[in-house]
């Protein structure tokens, strides 16, 4: 759910089936995680039942700008995983071979492991989105702040098979200093967004695209949901713009790390 902050300076400059194998999970993860530009060395090993290695510090800047170059953009999908609306978004990002950034809600994830374990094994990238989406948690101690990350952070790895988040988004962009600063120690990028599809609201399959279409100048970073409610208008637009982005000569990257 949006709120404030996300967009950041970058969108302001600009615009003024279930079960998969371990060996599955284990190369996707080498593709997702590692293989694509920014991915950085491979963060997965859990699935033998060891402890992830502790991710490399990265960047505490909210990130909004994508890996894939000037003509890019990051489909970036907020609040799951759903048992309904995931695996319906899943299918549609295969169909059109886009990759995306899946922002997990600790509970969810761990709610639906083998959903996180399908978004790993398709090559996609796993996000902190914490426990309880909090959208006043920058108002909130650094202790809570603390759980809420750190605990998502453990509830995602274990679900997914040991696969880390590379990224952290504050509910709503609810980001502090401290919070920031505490994912990038933990390797998981601050991750903002640019265009906010408005999805979440559910004012119809129509707006949102319009929505997406008319932002887009705003930068490459798109914010859509797969659960918090029916999300069958976010399904039937991404069935619309995903082959429209293509038709506009768009790519698909990840954000930076």
């Amino acid at each position: 759910m949006a709120r404030h902050g996300g967009r950041g300076w970058h969108g302001r400059v600009i615009a003024a089936a279930v079960g998969v194998t371990a060996a599955a999970v284990a190369a996707s993860v080498w593709t997702a995680q590692a293989g694509q530009p920014g991915g950085g060395s491979p963060r997965a090993g859990v699935s033998s039942g060891h402890t992830a290695p502790k991710a490399a510090a990265v960047s505490a800047d909210i990130a909004h700008a994508s890996d894939g170059g000037a003509h890019a953009v990051n489909i970036t999908i907020d609040d799951g995983p759903n048992p309904v609306w995931t695996p319906q978004v899943l299918q549609l990002l295969r169909a059109n071979g886009v990759k995306a950034t899946f922002c997990m809600i600790g509970p969810q994830a761990q709610a639906h492991p083998e959903l996180v374990r399908q978004v790993v094994a398709a090559g996609h990238r796993l996000c902190d989105h914490t426990v309880s989406h909090d959208t006043t948690m920058d108002k909130k101690s650094e202790a809570y702040q603390s759980q809420q990350v750190l605990e998502a952070e453990q509830q995602i790895t274990k679900a997914s098979g040991g696969v880390q988040p590379m990224y952290y988004r504050a509910p709503g962009g609810a980001f502090t200093p401290y919070s920031r600063h505490l994912a990038a120690s933990h390797g998981m990028r601050p991750l903002g967004w640019n265009v906010d599809s408005k999805d979440f609201e559910r004012p119809g399959t129509e707006a949102i695209i319009a929505t997406v279409k008319r932002e887009l100048s705003n930068g490459p970073t798109i914010l859509f949901h797969d659960a918090g409610g029916d999300r069958s208008q976010t399904v039937a637009a991404l069935r619309v713009l995903l082959p429209w982005l293509k038709q506009q000569g768009y790519s698909f990257g990840f954000p930076v790390r």
